[in-house]
């Protein structure tokens, strides 16, 4: 088997319908087998692969363990020379992942890639990065500094964004949304982290690939749509919480520490997670608020058109 796709799924039924399609048209030239890791969705999900993608393995949890594990099942149950991660609420564009297989075994130093990304407007997400450090806080993709001051030094290092993404380069981590890497870099570093249980799980894992010897790289020769949040969107508060989390037990696990920089990096990251649970709160609220008024609008407009 040349390819395993790993898809960890949570109530996303619609992107994964898309999402599945999109493999079966962009990748049927190559050999490869699709597993589905369900953690627990209420939607149709199992129904929808039963009856439209008989083909596809599915490990139907009973809970939701999170991605890191989710991955780790699909790892177990797949024998594929590759390996790709893939979101659900994403779909290959191209028939590209023919040239990073390609790649990947003219270049055997590379263990791990990362395709290009785009969001449904076509614009190219920073799917690719630096990994973190103690200013990344400060000059993160959503920090009022990189919003203020985009061109600045540090933001510009940790993003990415001097350069157009459209070459391939080699970078410290890529995006789990779609990653693909070699079998054997398992028997390097073992699977992913489940301690992480959502967020940093990607960086993580290309961390400990460098640090035994594999490469990482951004390679633009597949792209691939992703609507971002197809799953998380559902719960943005617990996922703000978790994101946050996730940052600790990376800083945690890959920092050097002292009792100073615990507390102020811990303060760093609880406040900047009371701020997101905030704005999520917020966000929902005028969406909830829009969505009632429209209903009410369209309530009195039948309730005219019918004569009350």
């Amino acid at each position: 088997m040349d390819l395993s796709i790993i898809i960890v799924n949570y109530n996303a039924a619609p992107y994964l319908a898309r999402c599945l399609t999109s493999i079966e048209s962009c990748l049927s030239g190559i050999t490869c087998e699709v597993c589905v890791v369900d953690n627990a969705s209420t939607d149709c999900t199992r129904m929808l692969i039963g009856n439209r993608f008989p083909g596809v393995q599915i490990i139907a949890n009973d809970r939701n363990l999170g991605f890191a594990a989710g991955v780790n099942q699909g790892l177990e149950k797949t024998n594929g020379r590759y390996i790709l991660w893939l979101n659900p609420d994403t779909e290959i564009l191209d028939g590209g992942m023919t040239e990073l297989l390609r790649y990947l075994k003219r270049e055997p130093e590379v263990g791990i890639i990362g395709p290009q990304i785009v969001d449904p407007g076509g614009t190219i997400q920073l799917s690719c990065r630096s990994f973190p450090l103690y200013r990344t806080i400060l000059f993160h993709r959503y920090s009022l500094l990189t919003r203020w001051l985009p061109q600045n030094r540090y933001s510009r290092e940790y993003l990415h964004t001097d350069w157009d993404h459209t070459s391939i380069r080699e970078v410290d981590w890529v995006s789990g949304a779609c990653l693909l890497h070699r079998r054997v870099v398992l028997d390097d570093i073992g699977g992913l982290d489940e301690r992480f249980f959502m967020y940093c799980e990607d960086v993580d894992f290309c961390l400990r690939a460098r640090q035994v010897g594999w490469k990482v790289h951004y390679h633009p020769g597949m792209q691939v749509l992703h609507h971002i949040g197809g799953s998380s969107r559902q719960s943005p508060v617990l996922m703000a919480v978790e994101r946050h989390r996730s940052m600790w037990r990376y800083y945690a696990k890959h920092f050097r520490r002292n009792s100073l920089q615990d507390a102020t990096v811990g303060a760093g990251i609880l406040g900047r997670c009371v701020l997101m649970m905030a704005r999520e709160a917020l966000v929902a609220r005028v969406s909830k608020k829009k969505n009632f008024d429209a209903s009410f609008s369209g309530a009195n407009s039948t309730r005219a058109e019918a004569g009350y």
